[in-house]
């Protein structure tokens, strides 16, 4: 009977994964493609989400067409793309009601995405949704 010690197999694991990892980029069609994830955001003023076909496209491998793309891709990343999970920030923000409804579509990792909310003022978008809707013509 052939005797291996743990140290053995807890090296050979490592190695497996090692080369695993290696290899994930590599594989055809295994993993997410990187254009599988865009939104499409815009930020509008008043309760109602924009009904102009323009806004900012934010893509994440590389991060770009945003100006804060970098940012908001790690945000995304970290909450897997769900704008609701995003967490708050601590901030003050004045109590001046200026509404402004932020809204998202597109994909993220081949999920379709579809985020529309009211937020008093911009002050409190941003607290909420961080680099995400930062967009120029907040």
């Amino acid at each position: 009977m052939t005797h291996i010690s743990v140290k053995a197999v807890r090296a050979g694991l490592v190695t497996a994964l090692v080369l695993l990892a290696c290899a994930a980029p590599a594989r055809a069609g295994g993993g997410h493609v990187a254009e599988d994830s865009w939104l499409m955001l815009t930020v509008s003023r008043g309760e109602t989400p924009s009904t102009r076909q323009d806004g900012t496209l934010l893509r994440c491998d590389p991060p770009r067409g945003h100006r804060r793309a970098a940012d908001a891709c790690a945000e995304l990343t970290a909450v897997d793309g769900r704008i609701a999970d995003l967490p708050a920030k601590d901030v003050v923000c004045p109590m001046v009601f200026a509404p402004v409804t932020a809204h998202a579509s597109g994909r993220w990792r081949g999920r379709p995405v579809d985020y529309t909310e009211t937020f008093p003022n911009t002050c409190l978008l941003t607290a909420r949704t961080g680099a995400v809707f930062a967009l120029d013509e907040a």
